[in-house]
């Protein structure tokens, strides 16, 4: 038998500072759900482009887990690539409702992202050696 190695989660949890200087850990659902509240009325997003925003790469579907499980997130404004909406039935239709009362044009089924998808700011790379 070999030994497996332990895979260790603190790629996901990066240090963030407080108000009083100190470093705290933000969990990867408390990061998806900043990121989510970044997004303002009329702007929309994909669950791909919250994950990665959040520093999460290639986990959207942690991000639809965290809007299905959260109150009070502006859910209608995470849409599946290409701004499709993902949700089906009575919810795909409030989605849309809600989405159109915040000015949101559709091309189709889908919105338009040209138009209202809200790109997020790149993190600076922080530095290890300095300049």
């Amino acid at each position: 038998m070999t030994a497996r190695k332990k895979r260790s989660n603190r790629s996901a949890r990066a240090p963030q500072p407080s108000a009083d200087g100190r470093t705290t850990r933000i969990s990867p659902e408390g990061r998806i759900r900043a990121t989510i509240h970044k997004i303002p009325r009329g702007k929309v997003s994909t669950y791909g482009a919250v994950a990665r925003a959040a520093g999460l790469p290639g986990r959207s579907r942690q991000v639809a887990r965290v809007l299905c499980r959260s109150v009070g997130l502006p859910w209608q404004r995470v849409l599946g690539a290409g701004g499709e909406i993902k949700l089906r039935g009575d919810s795909a239709i409030e989605q849309r409702l809600r989405l159109e009362a915040e000015g949101v044009r559709f091309r189709g089924r889908r919105v338009h992202m040209k138009v209202h998808e809200f790109i997020f700011p790149r993190r600076q790379a922080s530095r290890i050696f300095p300049p």
